[in-house]
């Protein structure tokens, strides 16, 4: 089944979705059990993701609740850790008020508990940190008839975050350094200066069992699990050692044993998880870049005067002033004012944006200058921003279909690690009559052997590369798209939106009866109920006509329309629309064959009723994106077989594509034609990647291996697609797929080196040439290396034209 077929099948119209944050996973055996506790409840699908410590749930509400999710992690051996926040509630008069409120605040995916207090008008919500979203908070309140406004803003609750997550990062860094004074003199030894036994077992003890506490807890929690992971391979490890010393140090008073192994070896594990953390924190900074571009308040027109609100307060319809300098607080139309806007976080276009009366801003942005008063027309989670952050949420935690196989490998790393371990100490022993050798060769193997980065590896590249791609741009469904966008080696192009500008000028009007402008103001009235490009270009340029008015309007995707307009019944579009009523076109022909050799888009305009006959045609020109045929050169020396893909007539199609240097062309299709020709090119065993803007491009887009869509085309595209491309650059195409490949390589590098750590490792231990310290610094550094060589893609830029580095 292909990735986009899978997608849709996964989704269900009664699903719910929730981000539980899970504490207390250290590698890929973790994700495994956590994936399989939940998915062993009813109607719960989960993938966790060790990079993020999150797992994607998908879930039926009506069989699980979430308290039961967070049940099932507990008993796996981990936790899910909580958040507060807290709501004024305003409109509530009795205690049914107050129920009502809890009711619709319990309903929320993610909220654990709700508590209302009538008194005091404020309502405590718990739920997992990080995944409560107080946009779905107060729109449930709303819904339930009240409103509520938060008592945190989302800035505030980031920076209590991450004052929580930086006070967590010193406290490690403090245990680590003690645990580093209090075992580096156990090195001594190495240099000629030997330690006492009774001070070596002193200074090792606070180390193995306080700081090492840890790896106990963690162990033991896998083992009521009856499961392994990388703490149980620690704490066997250190404490084989430790022990062990402390026999030598009982039957042989005065001897040093190996408690430099065991606190060292600590030591370096608490070292090497102190700088995965930083370097894991890394990994979403183009994330929080994204968050920390939502204003918290806005001010709004109420009649003359200009009053402060918080941002939930803002409602469809409200006028917000925006000074220079400002950031847009919401998605609105310029109403009044204009100006530059920088829209570069958001839309990867670094050069300032002209706005004016009656265009669209983004909230997020930056007004760089002019007085705006902007007419909201979408707030909460709606908005783009909103959704822009929810759709690198969901890549980052979601993932890839490569990792699956790494964890099913993980699954069986532990018992196969603890069967080296023991073979070592057997060879050691039986062989070669050496039982001390035999148990520090165990050691080493157990605390080498660590799956920490088989489980890091994927994760923390697609992280670092969804944030890099959002930061240009380029907005990744999920890991899965980002994934097999790499694979891609036939690209189907729409034309119109796609590779033109989407935003075509009528150039002729052939009537059949002469009367130009009576076929202009028909044609207008016709197509004032479509927002088809063509449609705008009949209507921009019949301004000032008057027209006759429209009684009923209906859509043809992919072949044009039908109408009522003043008691007549008119199509316009395509010869396969007027094929279908059987108008001849005879009159006509041979002028709408010539505009067409010329590169023109033509429109039929017929009359079915009272009478059918031909009325006219209209030509309008939609001429190339800036940089398309540079994109269509990039991609064709990527390596990628391109294919011109479009419902205008072929002669057009023909004359974008010798433009362009593109050989294959199929015009003239319908959206499930469009749809059919990308299954053909898959029968072919090509990994196809469509690209569109439009309705009739979404059933193709769905079908492809990866769908595309261009950001200035319209919602179904952008919801179908695996990838969106926030401006219509045709380069950005190219960069979309660039980045995919260069996250490819990543993850492959990471796997590379985090197998080559164990092949290489474990023999080496099991033979006696790697000491349980070596060994440690190298289990610490294998899953540093990997975070660390995925972090270097936060270096990747964009090759479209007007991108600077943000």
């Amino acid at each position: 089944m292909h990735a986009a077929s899978a997608r849709r099948s996964s989704r269900s119209a009664t699903a719910a979705r929730v981000q539980l944050p899970v504490s207390g996973m250290s590698c890929a055996t973790c994700v495994g059990r956590v994936e399989r506790a939940l998915s062993a409840l009813p109607g719960v699908t989960a993938s966790v993701n060790l990079a993020s410590n999150r797992a994607e749930v998908s879930f039926d509400p009506a069989r699980v609740g979430v308290t039961a999710m967070v049940e099932a992690v507990r008993d796996a051996g981990y936790e899910v850790p909580y958040e507060t926040l807290e709501l004024a509630i305003v409109g509530m008069t009795c205690a049914s008020c107050a129920g009502r409120v809890e009711n619709a605040l319990r309903g929320v995916p993610g909220v654990l508990r709700a508590s209302v207090n009538l008194a005091t008008e404020r309502a405590n919500v718990e739920g997992f940190a990080g995944a409560l979203q107080i946009a779905s908070l107060v729109a449930a309140v709303d819904r339930a008839g009240y409103s509520a406004e938060p008592l945190t803003g989302d800035v505030e609750r980031e920076r209590a975050l991450a004052q929580a997550e930086a006070r967590r990062a010193r406290r490690q860094l403090l245990l680590l350094l003690t645990a580093a004074v209090l075992s580096l003199p156990l090195m001594l030894p190495m240099f000629g200066v030997m330690l006492p036994g009774w001070l070596a077992l002193l200074l090792a003890t606070p180390v193995q069992f306080g700081f090492g506490a840890r790896f106990y807890l963690a162990a033991w929690r896998a083992l009521r699990a009856r499961t392994g992971n990388m703490d149980l391979l620690v704490a066997l490890g250190t404490s084989t050692a430790y022990f062990y010393s402390v026999y030598l140090l009982l039957v042989t008073p005065g001897a040093h044993g190996y408690f430099e192994a065991s606190a060292l070896v600590i030591t370096l594990v608490l070292a090497g998880k102190w700088l995965e953390a930083r370097a894991k924190r890394a990994t979403t900074a183009a994330l929080r870049a994204l968050m920390t571009l939502r204003p918290q308040h806005a001010r709004v027109l109420r009649g003359d005067a200009e009053i402060e609100l918080p941002i939930t307060a803002v409602v469809l319809g409200d006028v917000v002033v925006v000074r220079p300098g400002e950031k847009l607080p919401v998605d609105g139309i310029v109403r009044r004012g204009h100006g530059d806007v920088d829209e570069s976080l958001i839309s990867g276009e670094s050069m300032p944006v002209a706005k004016s009366v009656g265009e669209r801003v983004t909230g997020g942005a930056l007004n760089g200058g002019g007085l705006l008063h902007i007419e909201t027309t979408a707030v909460g989670a709606e908005s783009t921003l909103a959704r822009i952050i929810a759709l690198v949420e969901h890549a980052q935690a979601g993932k890839a279909p490569v990792q699956r196989a790494v964890d099913r490998v993980a699954a069986v790393f532990v018992p196969v690690t603890l069967g080296v371990a023991a073979c070592a100490f057997l060879g050691w022993w039986l062989l070669a009559g050496d039982a001390a050798a035999g148990i520090i060769a165990a050691v080493s193997v157990m605390v080498i052997a660590c799956p920490c980065a088989l489980g890091l590896a994927t994760p923390t590249a697609m992280m670092v590369g969804t944030g890099a791609a959002a930061r240009a741009g380029i907005l990744i469904r999920d890991a899965a798209a980002l994934e097999q966008a790499h694979r891609i080696d036939t690209l189907v192009l729409d034309k119109t939106g796609t590779l033109t500008r989407g935003h075509p000028a009528v150039t002729d009007v052939l009537a059949c009866d002469g009367d130009v402008l009576a076929l202009l103001a028909l044609a207008a009235a016709a197509q004032s109920g479509s927002e088809h490009p063509l449609a705008r270009a009949v209507l921009e340029r019949a301004a000032g006509i008057t027209r006759p008015a429209l009684e009923h309007f209906e859509s043809h995707p992919g072949s044009g329309l039908s109408a009522r307009v003043g008691g007549r019944a008119i199509i316009i579009g395509n010869r396969l629309l007027l094929q279908r009523h059987g108008i001849d076109r005879a009159a006509l022909e041979d002028a709408v064959s010539a505009l067409e050799t010329q590169g023109r888009t033509l429109m039929w305009i017929a009359q079915t009723q009272p009478q059918a006959r031909l009325l006219g045609a209209i030509a309008v020109a939609d001429p190339l994106r800036e940089g398309a045929v540079e994109a269509v050169r990039r991609l064709r020396a990527d390596g990628l077989r391109i294919v011109l893909l479009t419902g205008d007539n072929a002669r057009t199609a023909a004359q974008v594509a010798a433009a362009l240097g593109i050989e294959r062309v199929e015009a003239e299709k319908l959206p499930a034609a469009k749809a059919d020709a990308v299954r053909r090119l898959q029968a072919e065993g090509r990994c196809v990647g469509m690209v569109g803007d439009g309705v009739n491009d979404a059933p193709a887009l769905a079908v492809a291996d990866v769908g595309i869509a261009m950001g200035s085309g319209t919602d179904v595209a952008m919801q179908t697609a695996g990838i969106t491309l926030m401006r219509g650059d045709p380069m950005l195409v190219a960069d979309a797929i660039e980045v995919s490949r260069a996250t490819w390589r990543k993850i492959r590098q990471g796997l590379f080196w985090a197998f080559i750590y164990n092949a290489l490792g474990m023999p080496l231990a099991a033979f006696g040439l790697l000491s349980p310290v070596l060994a440690g610094a190298a289990m610490a550094l294998s899953s540093v290396s990997v975070v660390s060589n995925a972090l270097l893609l936060r270096h990747w830029r964009p090759r479209a034209a007007n991108h600077e580095s943000v």
